[in-house]
């Protein structure tokens, strides 16, 4: 009896090497998919036109070759970031806490700044909501708000008031213990040994004050101060 020949390599099937599919005949080695050529099995290969595939490369059911363009990968990734990007959103928002600094990894930086927009939207507004919040310390710890106060924030560089004399018009005064780069607009970059005026908590993570060094106010990481 003639061995008839593979299906891929032409040459003749013997007996002991032969695997029937697809109306041809094939070596064990040869039946592999058209695309990635991955050794393929009678259990897991797929048929097109008399042809086996591998399930990623089979063209009825994948589009990967078609729409995997750069543009199309490119549109995926930023999917991808913003979809972490409302996980991490919606993370905080189940906690009640700002994100911490001290928890931002490199790819978080990296995602945030992708993110700016977006980040900088919620950011207004989530202080815009924590301004009503319930959250904040008891009565007993925060003293009555008082108008701002011009003169708190232009003192010359290097002159640090006193920590025993209470700037005018109260207000909670911090130290910075670690330097610190703003990565949004409304933030303030601290130096360490820079004292911080009117600081009102915004949540766990995040609070709101005056660096008395540079004049800048906007906010600031918690675990990066502490109260003097």
């Amino acid at each position: 009896i003639m061995n008839p020949p593979c299906g891929r390599c032409s040459k003749p099937v013997y007996p002991t090497e032969k695997i029937n599919c697809l109306d041809k005949y094939w070596h064990k080695g040869c039946f592999s998919c058209e695309v990635c050529k991955m050794a393929l099995s009678m259990t897991n290969y797929k048929g097109f036109e008399k042809k086996p595939y591998c399930s990623m490369h089979y063209p009825k059911t994948s589009f990967t070759i078609v729409t995997d363009t750069p543009e199309n990968l490119r549109l995926k990734q930023q999917t991808m970031l913003n979809s972490q990007a409302l996980y991490k959103e919606d993370f905080e928002k189940s906690k009640g806490k700002g994100f911490s600094v001290v928890a931002d990894t490199p790819e978080m930086q990296r995602l945030k700044k992708t993110q700016d927009q977006i980040s900088n939207i919620k950011y207004h507004e989530e202080f815009e909501k924590s301004k009503v919040r319930s959250d904040a310390p008891p009565p007993e710890n925060r003293q009555d708000e008082q108008p701002a106060n011009p003169e708190r924030c232009i003192q010359p560089a290097g002159q640090v008031l006193p920590a025993t004399v209470a700037p005018p018009g109260g207000g909670r005064r911090f130290q910075a213990l670690y330097s610190y780069t703003a990565t949004e607009a409304d933030e303030v970059s601290l130096q360490e040994g820079d004292l911080i005026l009117d600081v009102e908590p915004i949540d766990e993570g995040w609070m709101f004050g005056c660096n008395q060094r540079t004049g800048q106010k906007g906010m600031l990481p918690a675990n990066y101060v502490r109260p003097v």
